[in-house]
């Protein structure tokens, strides 16, 4: 009988040795991940040419265009096997010159207020509008009210983003409804037009804008819809308690043009042993107009592109194809991401993992996944090797929208999302203090290594 029990034990003392070998070698390959990144990165320089030399890329622009050619450049450079750009129809929208708003409390008293269109509004009428204010709180009150209480008003949607949510990816998916459909619904009840709370949980000046959508509401019904800095929200719901008759001025001079050509940039290192299988990892190379989209998502981009220039200078030789892909149009109509999907499909090509940077250049704390019971017990055994870095946190839970079509053509078994610190990003995003000043170094490179960690680790070990 000792002879078996002899055998299993010397199975598991051959088999724990070799966990701890491989264990050791891929603590090292991070270890040389992070320091090419932290001593060595390109991240900054490019974020800083993105945002400083080109700026604003809302989809359509020329800004985006340039972006465009910018990295595929970039990308050239680094030496990858193909670069290549893959044409998409966007849509484009511009916003005109400055809105401009005040609130009045009687003739000839005015204070103005810090406003901003949100992205695909109809523009005021010529020489502005200016009405009553009925401040609501959700669609259910505006229901409540009818068109009894509405008709011929500005409904203001003051509803906070939850501050008590630690998360707050969350406490923004609590409170956007409003902002993107709420001019649908304030205009069933007659409204003339809608002033949105900012998403932001910090209170300042920075209006923030973002998409909205009228759905199937009749163009001729259609009402201009603005957003209010969390200041100016708090300033005109108070004075609205005080003063219920004031009125509210604004003018917005946005148009809605017809779609035009732009495109996804998209890199690859060809895998040594499954060329025709992919690793995905990318950010969205459009932005909001107002800043030069520094964190959403000049950040993910660059940290995208930094993954496959890093294993580029280890000299790795990726088992699987990796490609970069840089996102068109996700701010206003996820054009690029549902194109990319689509020409997989098309291509019939398998994906095997996609990876989203778009929560901002902050401190990487861990990821997302979105993945099978048993990939995602292989993913929770690798926390150890990122515990060192502080970027751990590994949950499941959405990845990015850009990669979200891919899983809906059914063309990617895993997906996952980097979860920087979060409790900054709302005060940026959307907003014009998105720029590069408020982009830290050091965290924006954390994150890009941690993110290579992560696709070193899917090439390595999944399928």
């Amino acid at each position: 009988m000792k002879k078996p029990f002899l055998l299993i034990l010397a199975i598991l003392i051959i088999s724990q040795g070799f966990s701890q070998k491989v264990t050791k070698e891929d603590s090292t390959m991070i270890k040389n991940i992070y320091n090419a990144s932290l001593l060595d990165g390109a991240s900054y320089d490019w974020l800083d040419d993105l945002s400083n030399d080109i700026g604003s890329r809302l989809s359509g622009s020329l800004g985006a265009e340039l972006a465009v050619t910018y990295t595929k450049e970039q990308l050239e450079e680094v030496g990858l096997d193909k670069v290549w750009l893959q044409s998409v129809m966007v849509p484009k929208w511009t916003r005109g010159i400055a809105e401009y708003s005040y609130i009045e409390t009687s003739p000839g008293v005015t204070s103005t207020t810090d406003i901003c269109a949100l992205g695909g509004s109809v523009p005021t009428p010529y020489g502005g509008l200016k009405a009553e204010v009925v401040e609501v709180l959700s669609f259910e009150e505006l229901a409540v009210l009818g068109r009894e209480e509405i008709e011929g008003k500005i409904v203001f949607f003051n509803r906070p983003m939850q501050a008590d949510l630690i998360q707050t990816m969350g406490a923004y998916g609590g409170a956007v409804g409003q902002r993107y459909s709420g001019a649908k619904e304030a205009a069933k009840y007659g409204a003339v037009g809608v002033i949105i709370r900012s998403m932001n949980l910090r209170q300042d000046d920075y209006p923030h804008t973002g998409t909205m959508s009228y759905g199937d509401t009749p163009e001729h019904l259609r009402i201009p819809a603005c957003a209010i800095s969390t200041n100016g929200a708090n300033y005109l719901s108070a004075t609205l308690k005080l003063q219920p008759n004031l009125l509210f001025y604004y003018t917005m001079n946005c148009k809605t043009h017809a779609d035009v050509q732009s495109y996804n940039v998209i890199g690859e290192i060809t895998g040594s042993e499954y060329p025709d299988k992919y690793i995905v990892v990318g950010g969205h190379l459009d932005s909001w107009d107002l800043g030069d989209g520094s964190h959403d998502d000049g950040a993910g981009c660059v940290q995208s592109m930094e993954v496959l220039r890093i294993l580029k200078k280890l000299d790795y030789k990726p088992k699987h194809t990796i490609r970069v892909v840089l996102f068109m149009n996700e701010e206003n109509g996820l054009r690029g991401g549902k194109k990319y999907a689509a020409e997989a499909k098309r291509k019939n090509e398998q994906h095997i993992f996609a990876l989203e940077s778009d929560a901002g250049g902050f401190s990487p704390r861990g990821f997302s996944f979105d993945v099978e019971d048993a990939v995602f017990k292989q993913v929770k055994s690798w926390e150890p090797l990122f515990e060192p870095y502080l970027a751990n946190w590994f949950t499941r839970g959405g990845s990015g929208a850009d990669i979200g079509p891919l899983k809906n053509e059914g063309m990617v078994k895993a997906l996952a999302g980097l979860k920087p610190d979060s409790q900054r990003y709302f005060d940026y995003h959307h907003a014009a203090n998105d720029t590069f000043d408020a982009i830290n170094k050091r965290e924006l490179e954390l994150g890009a290594a941690a993110m290579t960690s992560l696709v070193y680790l899917f090439d390595k070990y999944i399928y």
